[in-house]
């Protein structure tokens, strides 16, 4: 019962579209008609500007962190935990409160990490180490689809030869394998050398 209440709960969580509620309710836009058209911090920060962008960053990795709290508030076990938020990353990328257009789990990923951390006991660099290889490629290709998915390899080989629970393990999996799917146009602008660069970070 505690895991098919936390997998209701993630997909619902997961489901709030946090850049369509901030893109309406403080700038009257809907961040779905401009740019690339996704609900997640990347796109909003594009549309609407650097502040909102990582406000949607936050609160979509939010989202996910508060399963892995519950999960320990409920005190269920790894299978529970991760299915829950494997739930919330099913939920962010098709929310059922916005269509099922939604973002592509790189912010669902760092929440489900920092819960992680921050929760269930895990290492620190579970979280940290992925972040910092984002930020690093970033920095020097200012490639947000890049940074994605070579912190979430990162942090999938971490875990994999880190002492962890199979639940989690194949949780992270399920992440990486998501991000990479939900970036098959970022990739292929890329090989056409046509993806575009993060300037609102800058």
């Amino acid at each position: 019962m505690k895991t098919l209440f936390l997998i209701i709960l993630g997909y619902l969580t997961g489901s709030v579209p946090f850049a369509l509620v901030i893109g309406k309710l403080f700038y009257k836009k809907d961040v779905r008609q401009f740019g690339s058209g996704n609900l997640g911090g990347s796109n909003t920060g594009r549309v609407l500007g650097s502040r909102a962008g990582v406000a949607v960053m936050a609160l979509d990795l939010l989202k996910v962190s508060f399963i892995v709290l519950c999960a320990r508030l409920l005190r269920a076990d790894d299978v529970g935990m991760a299915a829950g938020c494997v739930a919330a990353g099913i939920g962010h990328c098709f929310p059922v409160f916005a269509r099922f257009r939604g973002g592509k789990a790189v912010a669902a990923m760092y929440g489900f990490l920092f819960g992680l951390f921050a929760f269930a006991g895990r290492s620190c660099w579970y979280f940290f180490l992925p972040l910092a290889v984002f930020l690093v490629v970033l920095y020097v290709g200012k490639i947000v689809s890049v940074s994605s998915i070579l912190s979430a390899l990162t942090v999938t080989l971490f875990i994999w030869i880190h002492p962890e629970s199979l639940p989690v393990r194949l949780a992270q999996i399920f992440y990486t394998v998501l991000i990479i799917v939900r970036h098959r146009s970022n990739l292929e602008r890329l090989q056409r050398h046509e993806e575009n660069r993060v300037k609102w970070l800058g």
